[in-house]
C-alpha cells in the first residue's frame, strides 16, 4: 500500500507535469472502485485548471480552479501515470484525466481499493473523508500534547492508534511496526 512517503513523492513528480495544465476530459472505464466514481461529477470539472497537487494524510489533491478539488487515496495498489498522447489502456488502467496537451494522467489499481472523489475546494476541511483526520507527522500541530489529548480516555493497543488517523495521520502498518520496534514498545 503506498504510505504517507510515496504519496507524497507522487505529489511532487506529479506537480511539474500537471499544474498548469487544463483538464480538458476525462474518461471513465471502469467505476467500480472502493466506491463508485461519480462520472458526472468528474465529466462537469472539465474543462478546468490544475492549479495545484496537494496531499493531505495519504489522499492525493489535485486543486482545480472553480471551486473543485480531486481526492485520489491509492489503495492497496493504486498508481497515478503521466502518459503521452495515444497510450493504449493497459489492463487495470480504470480511468483518465486528458490534458490540454494531449497526455493523459492515468488511475491503474489492479485490487480496485482506491477512490476518487470530487468535492469542493472551499469545504475540504469539512470533507467527510478529511475532516476527521489529525495533524501531518512533520507539520507544526503534531505535539506531545495534542498526541496525549488525542490517545485520551482511549483504551486500546498502540499500533491501531497511531494508524487510525486521528492522532497523527499517515502512520500505516509498516511504519507503525517499525517505530514501535526502535522504540522497543510491544504494539499489541
Amino acid at each position: 500500500m503506498p504510505e504517507l512517503p510515496e504519496v507524497e513523492t507522487l505529489r511532487r513528480s506529479l506537480v511539474g507535469h500537471l499544474v498548469g495544465h487544463r483538464l480538458v476530459a476525462v474518461t471513465v472505464r471502469e467505476a467500480r472502485l472502493r466506491e463508485e466514481v461519480d462520472r458526472d461529477g468528474l465529466a462537469a470539472c472539465c474543462p478546468a485548471t490544475i492549479k495545484a497537487v496537494g496531499r493531505r494524510a495519504k489522499y492525493l489533491l489535485l486543486h482545480l480552479d472553480r471551486d473543485r478539488t480531486l481526492l485520489f487515496h491509492l489503495g492497496m495498489s493504486g498508481r497515478l501515470v503521466v502518459e503521452p498522447p495515444g497510450a493504449a489502456w493497459a489492463r487495470h488502467d480504470h480511468l483518465r484525466l486528458w490534458l490540454d496537451d494531449g497526455r493523459l494522467l492515468t488511475y491503474h489499481d489492479p485490487r480496485r481499493f482506491g477512490r476518487l472523489v470530487v468535492a469542493t475546494t472551499s469545504g475540504l476541511a469539512d470533507h467527510p473523508l478529511l475532516a476527521h483526520l489529525g495533524p501531518e507527522p512533520l507539520g507544526p500541530d503534531l505535539t506531545a500534547a495534542n498526541l496525549a489529548r488525542a490517545a485520551a480516555g482511549r483504551s486500546r493497543p498502540i499500533k491501531p492508534f497511531l494508524m487510525d488517523g486521528r492522532g497523527v495521520v499517515g502512520v500505516g502498518n509498516i511504519y507503525a511496526c517499525e517505530s514501535l520496534f526502535m522504540a522497543g514498545i510491544h504494539p499489541a
